[in-house]
């Protein structure tokens, strides 16, 4: 069977509703919480997962591809967090071309203060999302793209 174009236009409605009504709820929590913005959240989590083994550090532009940001925009990014101390940039040993940003110290001290707040957000925000029929089916997929438990039945 073929999905018509309304209909996947009205997929697409769906899903950006339900990213927007996430982000925003994250935008809010960390925010008030720890003034950090969801793209920075991301950013520090992105790059706290990096490594020191073969390919465990990311250019800019996987950076870029990680957060959903264009280059010059992450590094603005980059920078603001640079100047906050929450980062640091070095040269690639290997490719002085290269450069690398790792989380500071204090950084990885807020993210971690911080993951509480979004993981609840997060939550909240897809436990309400799935009471909505229109996102109800939409919340059960992304929960099962990872295992998580399942969203509650939505109530009519």
């Amino acid at each position: 069977m073929t999905t018509t174009v309304p209909e996947l236009a009205q997929g697409w409605c769906a899903l950006s509703l339900l990213h927007g009504r996430i982000e925003t709820r994250l935008e809010r929590a960390l925010q008030a919480a720890h003034d950090l913005s969801v793209r920075e959240y991301t950013l520090l989590d992105v790059l706290s997962r990096q490594h020191s083994g073969e390919g465990g550090h990311l250019q800019m532009k996987q950076v870029a591809d990680a957060v959903v940001l264009s280059q010059s925009a992450t590094t603005r990014l980059v920078t603001r967090l640079e100047d906050r101390g929450l980062l640091s940039r070095y040269l690639c040993p290997t490719d002085r071309r290269g450069i690398y940003t790792d989380v500071s110290d204090d950084g990885l001290s807020l993210l971690r203060r911080a993951r509480p707040t979004h993981d609840d957000a997060l939550r909240e925000a897809l436990d309400e999302a799935a009471r909505d029929p229109r996102l109800h089916r939409l919340v059960q997929a992304v929960e099962e793209l990872n295992g998580s438990p399942p969203a509650r039945t939505p109530q009519v």
